[in-house]
């Protein structure tokens, strides 16, 4: 390979191009994500360290009395070790994975997309990214109808960075609801948070009177039990169905509303 050509390919002219396809690009929590990485070799040979696959989503962070937006990695996949990509050369590379249980769904303003990189020594790596669309998962979307069977209107999703909190992310998806029917002049808002595993789904909610607002309430109180009311379903209780579920969170919350 010439020096010219070495040169043009450090800076990213004539380099190694990156697409990935989605099998399906709905997906939901705890589903399987598949697809085919192709890639193309661009004008000379280039050394390939690693092909990589991020999930990745945003949340929002107040920094200076500002609230900012960043990136998250939820989690990472390795799809593929050094190898030795040839001028022009194409290559497909298929892959499977399921989504970890505490993937964010994509509601509102709550963005997920997939990020596929090529690392290429001393080159401008080759990036591609795309849209995905994290649904509920049966249990989740079991307690989100019950939820709405109990007469609360989701008013807001947001990602907020929770430092507190226990879980394998800075952040927590919080869903904002507020009472029209059963809980109106009890109850200013119901702040909820997901929680699910192997079938099994928490609850954390915030049933107090006073409405604090984005990040208010979780942000501050994550990491302490005591500020939380955590409401436990095994499988089989939410196999018997949203109204069951609904009975249920109606006995608990209005035991903090009297």
């Amino acid at each position: 390979m010439s020096f010219f050509k070495k040169m043009l390919a450090s800076v990213g002219i004539g380099n190694a191009k990156v697409d990935t396809v989605l099998d399906n690009a709905q997906v939901p929590v705890g589903g399987e994500l598949s697809g085919v990485v192709h890639i193309e070799g661009g004008q000379t040979e280039q050394q390939v360290d690693r092909i990589y696959l991020f999930i990745k989503s945003e949340y929002i962070r107040e920094h200076d009395d500002r609230k900012v937006r960043e990136t998250a990695t939820i989690t990472k996949y390795l799809l593929s070790e050094r190898f030795t990509l040839r001028a022009g050369e194409r290559k497909q590379i298929p892959f499977r994975f399921t989504l970890p249980e505490y993937t964010p769904i994509t509601l509102r303003s709550s963005g997920v997309w997939v990020e596929t990189g090529l690392d290429i020594p001393s080159a401008v790596d080759a990036t591609d990214r795309d849209a995905l669309n994290v649904t509920p998962s049966d249990e989740i979307q079991i307690a989100l109808d019950a939820i709405e069977q109990l007469g609360f209107r989701l008013r807001e999703v947001t990602n907020d960075y929770a430092p507190r909190h226990r879980g394998p992310l800075s952040f927590v998806q919080e869903f904002e609801y507020v009472p029209t029917t059963k809980f109106r002049g009890q109850l200013d808002e119901l702040e909820v948070v997901f929680s699910q595993h192997d079938g099994e789904l928490e609850l954390l909610l915030e049933v107090d009177r006073r409405a604090r607002g984005l990040g208010g309430f979780f942000s501050e109180a994550m990491g302490t039990d005591e500020s939380l009311v955590r409401v436990r379903f095994a499988r089989g209780e939410l196999s018997r169905g949203p109204q069951y579920i609904a009975d249920l969170l109606e006995n608990t919350i209005s035991r903090y509303v009297r």
